[in-house]
């Protein structure tokens, strides 16, 4: 499906609203008061989907300043983003190099969110080691203002030791799965010895121990997944550093589809593929190399402000205009 449309005529309101119906929040913005129109108080999305043939009713309201409800079939969800475990939806956006560009925390939190979609039953492992390792730290500082002995230390270096491994060895899966098809997908799109290498080891409670001293002395902790990286290169190219903008929304590109076909494989649905403006920097090779591949399975969305720059005919055209969508 491609959507055309000029700029600021609401190509990535249409999208985002896609993204927020089926992931319960914004690949923009955690802020509900910049998705409702400038003057309103509350906004609704409603979309009617399939997934495996069956018929589904997704209702979204968003109120400024308060909660978001949503709605599956005319049940209420307990939470919004109780959507991501029914509808697979994966976005990018020209913020998304980032995962490139940015420091490693940018990293971290995107393979994170990979490890949820991946591994559902480890979904609340980034979150879990996060609490441990801030209680961890309130309990240094605690020694280190002299308010605590530091045994009140050992239960938290055990426990963030363990949930520290079982996140680095969940991590490592995750880049085992994605690594060979990012490898595959880069090279179709001209970016050749593409790699993912999880930079880190896992943490055990004897290397946590042997560095209390100098983490009391900071008040936090030093070692541990919290501070690893992916390091994401084409041959020996990092490139964060190395890479040219073009290899770097290549990469991140990738990165999306090998996601796409793991999710896939696993668990025989495609996911819905939103790309906003994807096209405008590539080039009509490698334009139609990914028009190909996306055309294959599942359903994908397609911004543009031209229906020239896809060089395939779309399944759907629609156009865009403040206000208004429409069929072409």
């Amino acid at each position: 499906m491609l959507v055309t449309g000029e700029n600021g005529a609401g190509k990535t309101n249409l999208l985002e609203s896609l993204h927020v119906a089926t992931q319960g929040f914004s690949p923009r913005t955690r802020s509900d008061g910049e998705l409702v129109r400038f003057g309103e108080s509350a906004a609704a999305i409603e979309l009617e989907l399939r997934r495996t043939e069956v018929a589904h009713r997704v209702r979204m309201r968003l109120v400024d300043g308060g909660a978001r409800v949503a709605e599956l079939d005319g049940s209420r969800l307990p939470s919004a983003e109780s959507l991501r475990r029914e509808f697979p939806t994966l976005v990018f956006t020209p913020d998304r190099l980032a995962v490139i560009k940015a420091g490693p925390a940018a990293r971290r939190a995107y393979f994170d969110r990979v490890l949820g979609r991946l591994q559902p039953a480890r979904a609340g492992l980034p979150q879990e080691y996060a609490s441990a390792l801030a209680q961890r730290n309130a309990a240094l500082r605690r020694v280190q203002l002299g308010l605590s002995e530091r045994a009140v230390l050992a239960p938290w270096t055990e426990r963030v030791a363990a949930l520290g491994a079982a996140l680095v060895e969940a991590r490592g899966l995750v880049l085992a799965a994605l690594a060979p098809v990012f490898a595959h997908r880069a090279a179709e799109l001209g970016l050749e010895q593409a790699l993912l290498a999880y930079e880190g080891d896992r943490p055990t409670t004897t290397l946590l121990e042997s560095r209390l001293d100098a983490d009391v002395v900071r008040g936090a902790t030093g070692a541990g997944p919290h501070l690893h990286d992916v390091r994401i290169s084409a041959g020996p190219r990092d490139l964060r550093s190395f890479g040219s903008q073009g290899e770097q929304r290549l990469a991140v590109l990738s990165l999306l589809l090998a996601e796409a076909e793991v999710i896939r494989e696993r668990s025989g649905v495609p996911p819905l593929l939103l790309l906003d403006d994807v096209l405008s920097e590539l080039d009509p090779g490698r334009r139609r190399v990914l028009a190909e591949r996306i055309s294959r399975d599942g359903q994908t969305l397609i911004t543009s402000t031209s229906a020239a720059a896809l060089p395939v005919e779309p399944t759907l055209l629609l156009e865009v205009s403040p206000g208004e969508v429409r069929a072409a």
